[in-house]
């Protein structure tokens, strides 16, 4: 035979000899110390991507909600599409609030501002409010009521018949100007089965003119110190009939020299 055989220290190694180094766990444990293995779908996203991200989404959002038209095809068509509604406002809405009756504005006004305490019923809440319902500083002359919400009225207060004890209510002088006042009395006088005379816008201011030093709210006797059928100058007698909606006050006769 041609072939000889090479002495053992003369063969090339191949691979690694187990027995020269270390156990392989060991080299293992160390190359995972050294680098982790990337994890397929695990990998970090860069916050620079993700600003990137954000703005475009941003402007894009923007410039659709400016130039999208509404995604309309009309609204992309400067000759085409129903033209802008404007609301009514300025002149034209003081002429709607105009054309309203004082009685209907002093209605929005009472449900606003009063209704809480003196409910929509004018029956008030018994032994805390007093009703406006039959009540006499209501339906008798217009200085009492305009006294009373001008200035408010705290302390004890009888009211047909009956006490209430923890009547406050605040003044409305800095709240409501003269022609709300008397647009909610006109209400609260002529609602409710009340049957009382109008009061004007006019009436309130020469009232806040007179009481303008007052410097607290009205007591029951400061009330009752004015005559129950007392008017505001300019005011209609006692027990005439307020004006019909929609229909013009009726003039004042003067009174006689």
């Amino acid at each position: 035979m041609n072939e000889q055989t090479s002495p053992p220290d003369q063969r090339v190694r191949q691979g690694m000899d187990y027995g020269e180094s270390e156990e392989v766990q060991e080299v293992h444990a160390a190359i995972q110390r050294e680098k982790r293995e990337p994890r397929v779908g695990l990998e970090p996203l860069s916050i620079w991507l993700i600003a990137v991200y954000g703005l475009a989404v941003f402007f894009g959002g923007a410039y659709l909600g400016r130039y999208s038209g509404n995604f309309s095809g009309d609204g992309l068509d400067p000759l085409g599409g129903p033209p802008p509604t404007k609301k009514a406002g300025g002149a034209q809405g003081e002429q709607q609030q105009a054309e309203l009756t004082p009685h209907d504005r002093g209605k929005k006004i009472f449900a606003a501002n009063c209704q809480t305490c003196h409910q929509a019923n004018g029956l008030g809440v018994p032994g805390q409010y007093p009703p406006l319902a039959g009540s006499e500083f209501t339906t008798g002359g217009s200085r009492r009521p305009g006294m009373i919400v001008l200035k408010g009225l705290e302390g004890p207060v009888t009211v047909k018949g009956q006490k209430f004890g923890t009547a406050v209510m605040q003044p409305w002088d800095k709240t409501l100007t003269d022609q709300r006042i008397a647009d909610v009395l006109t209400y609260e006088r002529s609602e409710w089965g009340n049957n009382a005379s109008p009061v004007t816008g006019e009436q309130i201011a020469a009232l806040r003119k007179e009481l303008a030093n007052h410097p607290s709210s009205f007591t029951e006797p400061d009330l009752l110190g004015v005559p129950a059928d007392a008017e505001l100058p300019g005011g209609a007698p006692v027990g005439a009939a307020p004006p019909k909606p929609g229909a013009p006050p009726q003039p004042q006769s003067s009174p006689a020299s």
